[in-house]
């Protein structure tokens, strides 16, 4: 079996997860067994960094070049470390085909999804809840607006009932959430 290290599902092959798409590491062959040649010779090289007497080549110039501190300090005299010269008046010109402003409000606005949500790990199809049944995965719900009544639920404002801190389901002070446990804090 095939655990995805991503999304943690089980699957029993494939080169990619079915649930998330992570392509999956391949395995690693074992090496094949290397035979040694009978004429080299295996023995290791003992010893270290011997001195070793070595004859100057007739051809070979002698001198080093001078680096480092022995080389005399060179002036460059145009050169100012300090700030670059005034550059004068700059003209800028603006650019007629940049768009530095925002498209016109035309007023439609996108719906929030309601409705059965699909989990994007396990790909179940679920109506309610914030956690999925199948895997136990976070699903992706669209929280609504704080005093905002839910369907068949009084608004926070109503009876006592307030929003959750996590996830702003209508629940009673003092009582666990009936979406995602977080017990509400009592009144003062």
């Amino acid at each position: 079996m095939i655990i995805c290290p991503l999304c943690d599902h089980v699957q029993p092959e494939g080169t990619e997860c079915d649930v998330c798409g992570k392509r999956f590491p391949l395995p690693v062959a074992d090496a094949p067994a290397i035979a040694t040649l009978p004429e080299l010779e295996v023995t290791p090289h003992a010893g270290g960094r011997a001195p070793v007497s070595v004859a100057a080549l007739p051809d070979l110039d002698l001198t080093r070049v001078r680096s480092g501190p022995d080389l005399p300090v060179q002036m460059v005299p145009d050169l100012q470390l300090t700030r670059a010269r005034d550059m004068g008046p700059v003209p800028v010109a603006p650019m007629a085909e940049l768009d530095t402003g925002r498209a016109a409000d035309d007023g439609v606005r996108t719906a929030a999804p309601l409705g059965a949500v699909v989990c994007r790990y396990c790909r179940n199809t679920q109506a309610a809840g914030l956690l999925c049944d199948n895997c136990g995965m976070r699903l992706p719900r669209v929280r609504p607006a704080a005093g905002a009544a839910v369907a068949g639920k009084p608004a926070a404002d109503d009876d006592g009932w307030r929003a959750c801190s996590s996830c702003h389901t209508p629940v009673r002070p003092g009582k666990p959430c009936p979406e995602c446990g977080t017990r509400a804090q009592e009144e003062a």
